[in-house]
């Protein structure tokens, strides 16, 4: 079963973008990138290019990926995306441990804690949750079968999040909610439990983070979305700590009318150990810089760090636990009119362990691409190639604009245009 296309139906399938996502390993062992179906990988421990094995003979993945996703402990890393395939693979053998195969496209991965269950969401607003108890990294390819978790009813799930403590699976869907569900001692038989509900934003949740510090090893949830803030919560009560408006904080005007803003949250990626989050935003050449004072549970000074490139507006952040280095990645697959597939670029800014007294924040310096772990070797393999054209990339960067909007923005249609609709779904169970 397929899932029911936008407005314009197949075309409209056929050139949608998908977003360059990066993922780190917890110790920075290696570094992970997705752009389109392609998975790379790069060993930093062995200084080379990952080759992925994966006995079910095809291509690791058919479509474009949408979520990526390492484990609290990083021996496992969970893929997923629009060909409704879960790839399980260990770290250790760099096998497919196991695959899944969803009912409909994947929209976001998460991994418990304990890395005994993986969860993903659909597109159809279901949390599914797969028992990988019993496996190990050098086993054959075993092919699982996924249990409905919850469900938020016919809104896409943008962001999956188990809390710091494993207790909570936190949730957050295109209808602007934030939900935090218990996350039971049977995962297989569902989660029941409702803990809160989040509410606040005005358009949809893009993304989650926790920010967790020695002195708050609970955490607190930090979200974005495309009302323009980035917002801190208390996930036990579900109440609204502080809300911070980035585009008039990051200098971006937004547009008028009812389109996607030019300042909706893409990403946010909590620095581990620190009071920053860094926030990648639509159509800011760079990251916004947020501190974060966890003892008045309030945001603190923001700072724009522009030095990355004048064409480079980041699609997904990613950091490791020495919190040393933020990862970035820009880029798209399938870019209409592009002689170019998949593009991409990876930059890597470093200084977060550098905090000059009564600054806003760290200065943060770009690397040079002889200084990024890797060098060369790393950006051939995860870039494709060790130069990028930067004038690409703001065309890229107009595509995933676009692209979320058709996504995440609800139309309105006619009672006329509904009925035609509904005649034309081909996701409707035939009756028995």
């Amino acid at each position: 079963m397929e899932d029911t296309q936008p407005e314009g139906g197949e075309n409209n399938r056929d050139v949608e973008v998908a977003p360059a996502l990066i993922s780190v390993h917890p110790t920075q062992d290696s570094v992970a990138v997705a752009v389109g179906s392609d998975l790379r990988f790069f060993d930093l421990r062995g200084n080379c290019g990952v080759t992925l094995v994966d006995e079910t003979g095809e291509a690791f993945h058919k479509d474009s990926i949408r979520a990526i996703r390492y484990g609290a402990k990083g021996k496992l890393f969970v893929s997923a995306g629009d060909d409704k395939l879960v790839k399980v693979w260990s770290t250790d053998s760099w096998r497919c441990i196991a695959s899944v195969c969803s009912e409909k496209r994947v929209s976001a991965v998460a991994i418990s804690n304990d890395g005994l269950y993986v969860c993903f969401a659909d597109k159809f607003g279901v949390v599914w949750v797969v028992d990988l108890r019993g496996l190990d990294g050098n086993e054959t390819l075993v092919n699982k079968k996924a249990a409905p978790l919850l469900a938020h009813y016919c809104s896409i799930i943008t962001s999956l999040e188990f809390s710091p403590d494993g207790w909570f699976i936190v949730t957050a869907d295109r209808d602007f909610k934030i939900r935090v569900t218990v996350f039971p001692k049977k995962p297989l038989d569902g989660a029941h439990e409702i803990q809160s509900f989040c509410l606040g934003h005005t358009e949809f949740v893009s993304c989650l983070a926790f920010l967790v510090t020695v002195d708050y090893p609970q955490g607190f949830l930090v979200s974005g979305s495309g009302d323009s803030t980035v917002r801190l919560w208390d996930i036990n009560s579900g109440t609204l700590l502080d809300t911070c408006e980035v585009g008039s904080k990051a200098g971006i005007v937004d547009y008028d009318g009812s389109e996607v803003s030019c300042s909706t949250v893409t990403d946010l990626c909590t620095i581990p150990g620190s009071n920053f989050v860094a926030v990648a935003i639509q159509s800011l050449q760079g990251i916004l810089l947020m501190s974060c004072d966890l003892s008045s549970q309030t945001f603190g000074a923001v700072k724009v760090v522009s030095n990355m490139g004048d064409s480079f507006i980041p699609t997904s952040l990613g950091c490791s636990s020495s919190a040393e280095l933020l990862w970035t990645i820009t880029g798209v697959s399938k870019l209409h009119g592009s002689d170019h597939n998949s593009l991409a670029c990876v930059r890597v800014l470093s200084g977060f362990k550098k905090t000059i007294p009564d600054a806003a924040g760290p200065e943060l310096t770009l690397l040079d691409d002889n200084e990024v772990p890797g060098a060369e070797k790393l950006l051939e393999k995860l870039q494709g190639s060790v130069t990028v054209e930067e004038e690409v990339f703001l065309a890229a960067a107009e595509a995933v604009k676009t692209s979320m909007c058709n996504l995440l923005i609800k139309k309105q249609y006619t009672t006329e245009k509904r009925e035609f609709r509904k005649r034309g779904r081909n996701d409707k169970k035939t009756k028995q």
